[in-house]
């Protein structure tokens, strides 16, 4: 009769356990799903885009469209930062995207990207104009340092030949960037760091780790120069949400 009772109590305990491991895998499926749409970058930069998340045991899935290629590029990076993503396959496509998109257009799309992320710019009040890879920036700066450091910025993207300035400088900007330590989740600021950095022809080449916590920004890999690692620190501790970054960067 113990022996029975035994078994029959093992048996109920392998079928509860059985049922367990959906479950808690089903709730982490859900957090990844719920956390991606909460996600800044999602709310912020692809709010506009039609974009479904899908998550089965860690392993989630993008499609639908998005209206820029930075754009599928950053609702991946965001995803896989998250606690518990495996791996994302990324499906997603671009809006009206034709097979031969202009280099210029593509130039203009990776400058926009570039300068959204940095909090001492202002994308918003930037207009970007590509014509044989040539940026000729308009708009407004709130000082000669901002509109200095909007030409460093889209004269650092990989393919632009050289950058043409002429915002004008005004002290007031119609648009309100993100100050050093507000709450940005470390999903989205890890995104955009790393972003950042393939974008910015410096740091394109690097191969870079990118950790975040509590808005803490680590930096992880190889430089080819000191030169080179600095930039990757500044171009990381200029994007919004970074409180500071620690660069455990090594040279070559």
């Amino acid at each position: 009769m113990k022996a029975m009772y035994r078994v029959v109590l093992m048996m109920s305990v392998v079928a509860m356990l059985a049922i367990s491991v959906p479950v808690c895998a089903s709730e982490m499926d859900d957090r990844i799903e719920s956390s991606a749409r909460k996600s800044y970058t999602f709310k912020t930069y692809l709010q506009a885009d039609d974009i479904t998340i899908k998550s089965m045991e860690g392993v989630v899935s993008l499609t639908g469209t998005v209206s820029e290629e930075s754009h599928k590029s950053l609702a991946e990076e965001t995803v896989a930062s998250l606690p518990g993503v495996k791996s994302v396959d990324n499906r997603l496509l671009i809006k009206g995207m034709s097979p031969n998109i202009d280099p210029d257009v593509w130039l203009m799309e990776k400058v926009r990207a570039t300068l959204v992320f940095h909090r001492s710019v202002d994308a918003g009040n930037t207009n970007i104009y590509v014509k044989d890879s040539i940026v000729t920036l308009r708009g407004e700066a709130t000082s000669q340092a901002q509109k200095d450091l909007t030409t460093e910025y889209a004269k650092d993207v990989e393919g632009v030949k050289d950058v043409k300035n002429e915002m004008i400088v005004s002290k007031v900007s119609a648009k309100t960037k993100t100050t050093v330590g507000e709450d940005i989740d470390d999903a989205s600021i890890t995104a955009q760091v790393k972003m950042s950095l393939l974008y910015h022809r410096s740091t394109s080449a690097i191969n870079t780790k990118v950790e975040t916590k509590n808005g803490v920004v680590t930096l992880f890999g190889k430089a080819r120069t000191g030169a080179e690692k600095d930039l990757a620190a500044k171009f990381a501790n200029d994007i919004s949400g970074v409180k500071s970054v620690n660069n455990r960067m090594t040279i070559e």
